[in-house]
C-alpha cells in the first residue's frame, strides 16, 4: 500500500475514534445536566412546600403572628423590604445560640440603618418642596406649608374652634394614594384643631367652597412617628387635595 494512502487511512481512523469518544463524553455530560436539573427542581419544589403556611396549626399560627408583629414594626419605621434569608437565618441562629453578632452590635446596626433611612426620607421631602415652591402657582407660608388654589370658594373661613366637613385625597410625593374620602364617597367631619398642623393652618385660611392642594412638610405632618400602619413612613412630606364643603 502506498505510504501516503496508509497515512490517510490511519488519520481517518484516529479522527473517527476521537469523534466517537467525544460523542460518548457529550452524552455523559447531557445525562449529568439532566440529573442536576431534576435535583434542582426537587429542591425548588421542597422550598415551595416549606413556604406553605397552615394557620390551623397552632405552632405555625403563632410563628406567623409573631412575623406579622415584627413586620408591622419594620413597616412603621419606613422599611419595605429585608433580606429574608438573612433574617430567618438570624432568628434560627439566636434560637440555637449560634448568633454571629452580639445583641449590642445588632442594636447599633439597626439604629444606624433607621437614622440613615429617616434622614434620606426627610432630605427627599425637603428637595421636593424646594423645587415645588419655584412654581408660580404655589403659595408658601412662614411655617413652610405650601398650597395651590385649585378652586377658591366665597364662603365663610373657619376658626380654630369650628368643626368642618371636607373631602380629601392624601398621597406621598411619589403619587401613591394612602387615603381618600373621595374614593370612599363619604366626606370627613373633623375639628379644625383636631388634625395635623399643616391641615389646621390651611383650614384657617380656606373659605368654604374652596379646593386647595396642600404640600405639607414632615414637621407639619406626622413627623418621626409616621402613620397609617406604615402607609405614611416617618419623616414623609405629604400632598393633600382638600375641598372645604361646610362648617358644622
Amino acid at each position: 500500500m502506498n505510504k501516503a494512502v496508509y497515512l490517510i487511512i490511519v488519520s481517518l481512523l484516529v479522527s473517527t475514534l476521537g469523534f466517537s469518544q467525544k460523542k460518548k463524553e457529550l452524552i455523559a455530560q447531557v445525562a449529568q445536566l439532566k440529573a442536576k436539573a431534576l435535583e434542582m427542581q426537587q429542591e425548588v419544589d421542597q422550598m415551595k412546600a416549606e413556604k406553605v403556611v397552615d394557620l390551623t396549626d397552632e405552632f405555625q399560627n403563632f410563628s406567623y403572628a409573631f412575623g406579622v408583629s415584627m413586620g408591622g414594626t419594620l413597616k412603621n419605621l419606613g422599611f419595605d423590604s429585608l433580606s429574608y434569608n438573612s433574617f430567618t437565618s438570624a432568628v434560627e441562629d439566636i434560637m440555637l445560640g449560634q448568633e454571629k453578632m452580639t445583641p449590642e452590635a445588632a442594636q447599633g446596626l439597626i439604629q444606624e440603618a433607621i437614622e440613615k433611612a429617616t434622614k434620606a426620607k426627610a432630605a427627599e421631602g425637603e428637595l421636593f418642596l424646594s423645587e415645588n415652591k419655584k412654581n408660580a402657582n404655589i403659595v408658601t407660608t412662614a411655617s413652610g406649608l405650601q398650597y395651590e388654589i385649585i378652586k377658591n370658594g366665597d364662603g365663610q373661613i373657619p376658626v380654630a374652634t369650628d368643626g368642618v366637613q371636607v373631602h380629601y385625597t392624601g398621597m406621598l410625593i411619589d403619587g401613591k394614594v394612602f387615603d381618600s374620602s373621595v374614593e370612599r364617597g363619604e366626606p370627613l367631619s373633623i375639628g379644625v384643631n383636631g388634625v395635623i398642623k399643616g391641615w389646621t393652618e390651611a383650614l384657617l385660611l380656606m373659605p368654604v367652597g374652596s379646593k386647595w392642594k396642600l404640600f405639607i412638610p414632615q414637621e407639619l405632618g406626622y413627623g418621626a412617628r409616621g402613620a397609617g400602619g406604615g402607609e405614611i413612613p416617618p419623616y414623609s412630606t405629604l400632598i393633600f387635595e382638600v375641598e372645604l364643603l361646610s362648617i358644622d
